[in-house]
C-alpha cells in the first residue's frame, strides 16, 4: 500500500508542476477556450491540462518500475499491460492536443478513439470473459472481446468529455472513480489470496494522482482546462484500468467477498459496470439532452444551458458547491458499487441508504451563501461571444 501511495503522490506532484509549463505553452500556441452560449466562464482560459497529466502519469509509471514491491520478479506482465495503456493514453492525448489547437471534426476524433482502443486490443488489453447467472463463465472469442473493449473505451472517453462542464468537475469525478476502483482491485486481490501488485490497481493509482495534481490548478477559479487532451486521456485510463482486471485474474478466482462470504454482486462484472456507474450522471445528462432537443425538434448537437450542472447553479448553488455536489454523487455511485461488490448484509444497505439521503439533501436543500453569476446563467449566446470558456465538451 505504501508504494501505491508513493505512486499517487509522484503523479500528483509532477502533474501539478507540469501544469505551469503546459499553461504557458497553451498561451503561446493560442490553445485557449472560446466562450459559447452554454458556458459559465467569460474570461480566457488556456487548455493543455491533459499534457500535464500525461507527464505526471509517465513519471509515476517510471518510478513504480523501480519500487521493490511493485517490481517483484514476475511483474513483467503487469508493467507490460500498464505500459500499453500509458502509450495509448499518450496517443489519444496528442489527438486531443491537436483538437484543442485546430478543432478536429467529430468523425475524425471518433475514428482516432476507435483506433486507439483497437491498439489496446491488439496488445491483449481487452475483455476475455463475463460471468453468467448461476455461476457460469462465458469466455469470449477474440472478436466479441475486442468489440466490447472498443465500445467501453469509446463510451467512457466521450462521457468524460461530456461531464467536463465546470471547473474541477471531470477531474474530480474521474479521480473519485479511480480511487474507488483502486480499492476494489486491492481488496479483491487481498481476500482472494492473489498478488496485490496488479495492473488495475497500478493504473488506478496513476490516474488518481494525475487528477489530484491537476485539481490544484483546475478547481474554481480555474487557471487551466484539461481540454480534449485531458478528458480523452483520463477517460481511456479509467476504462482501461477496469478492462485489465479480466486479464489479470481467472474469473473463477474472483468470487470471495471482503466479509468472508460470496460477494453480493459478481466482482467480475465490475470492469464493465464501473466506468458506466462512475459516469452514470453525465450519461444520464447526455440522454436527457438528446431527448430534450428531440422534443424541441432541434439538432442533438445544439448547445443549451439546461445540463445538470447548469441546473445546480440555477437552484442556488455556487460554482464550487455545484462541483462538490456532483463529486458527492460520483462518490456515492462509485464507492457504493464497489461496496456492494465486496460486501453484503443489512449494514451495507443501511450505510448506502444514509449516504443517498445525505447527498440528496445537500443537492436539494443546501444553498450557498456565495452569489451566483446570474449573467453567466441568463445571458444569451450572442452576449457571451467574448473570450474563452471552460473545457466543456463540443456539440453537447
Amino acid at each position: 500500500m505504501r508504494e501505491y501511495l508513493l505512486v499517487v503522490l509522484v503523479a500528483a506532484a509532477v502533474t501539478y508542476l507540469a501544469t505551469v509549463v503546459a499553461r504557458e505553452l497553451a498561451l503561446r500556441w493560442g490553445a485557449v477556450a472560446k466562450v459559447r452560449g452554454r458556458d459559465v466562464h467569460v474570461t480566457p482560459i488556456p487548455y493543455f491540462g491533459g499534457m500535464a497529466m500525461l507527464v505526471g502519469i509517465v513519471a509515476a509509471y517510471a518510478v513504480a518500475r523501480q519500487l521493490p514491491f511493485l517490481s517483484y520478479r514476475g511483474s513483467e506482465s503487469m508493467f507490460r499491460d500498464a505500459g500499453v495503456v500509458v502509450l495509448a493514453g499518450a496517443v489519444i492525448c496528442l489527438v486531443g492536443i491537436a483538437d484543442d489547437l485546430w478543432e478536429i471534426s467529430p468523425p475524425m476524433k471518433a475514428g482516432a478513439q476507435v483506433l486507439v482502443a483497437s491498439g489496446l486490443v491488439l496488445n491483449n488489453v481487452q475483455f476475455y470473459s463475463v460471468p453468467l447467472p448461476g455461476g457460469g463463465i462465458f469466455v469470449m472469442d477474440e472478436l466479441q472481446g475486442a468489440l466490447l473493449t472498443v465500445v467501453i473505451v469509446v463510451v467512457t472517453v466521450n462521457a468524460v468529455n461530456f461531464v467536463d462542464g465546470l471547473d474541477g468537475l471531470a477531474a474530480g469525478v474521474v479521480g473519485i472513480g479511480a480511487l474507488a476502483f483502486f480499492w476494489f482491485c486491492y481488496q479483491l486481490a487481498n481476500v482472494n489470496g492473489a498478488t496485490l501488485a496488479n495492473t488495475g490497481a497500478l493504473l488506478s493509482a496513476l490516474l488518481a494522482g494525475a487528477c489530484l495534481g491537476f485539481l490544484g490548478h483546475n478547481f474554481h477559479p480555474a487557471r487551466l482546462f484539461m481540454g480534449d487532451s485531458g478528458s480523452m486521456l483520463i477517460g481511456l485510463m479509467l476504462s482501461a484500468s477496469a478492462i485489465t482486471l479480466t486479464g489479470q485474474f481467472p474469473a473463477t478466482e474472483l468470487t470471495a467477498g471482503a466479509d468472508g462470504g460470496t460477494a453480493s454482486l459478481l466482482p467480475v462484472l465490475l470492469p464493465v459496470l464501473l466506468p458506466v456507474a462512475i459516469l452514470i450522471i453525465p450519461l444520464t445528462d447526455l440522454v436527457l439532452a438528446v431527448l430534450r432537443r428531440a422534443k424541441k425538434r432541434v439538432s442533438p448537437f445544439e448547445a443549451d444551458k439546461q445540463h445538470l450542472h447548469h441546473r445546480l447553479l440555477e437552484i442556488g448553488h455556487s460554482h464550487r458547491r455545484a462541483v462538490l455536489v456532483m463529486w458527492m454523487w460520483a462518490a456515492l455511485v462509485g464507492f457504493g458499487t464497489v461496496t456492494m461488490s465486496l460486501y453484503s448484509g443489512a449494514l451495507v444497505a443501511a450505510v448506502l441508504a444514509v449516504g443517498f439521503v445525505a447527498t440528496l439533501a445537500v443537492t436539494l436543500l443546501v444553498r450557498s451563501a456565495e452569489p451566483v453569476d446570474e449573467v453567466a446563467l441568463a445571458a444569451p449566446p450572442e452576449e457571451l461571444a467574448t473570450p474563452p470558456e471552460e473545457g466543456a465538451p463540443e456539440g453537447l
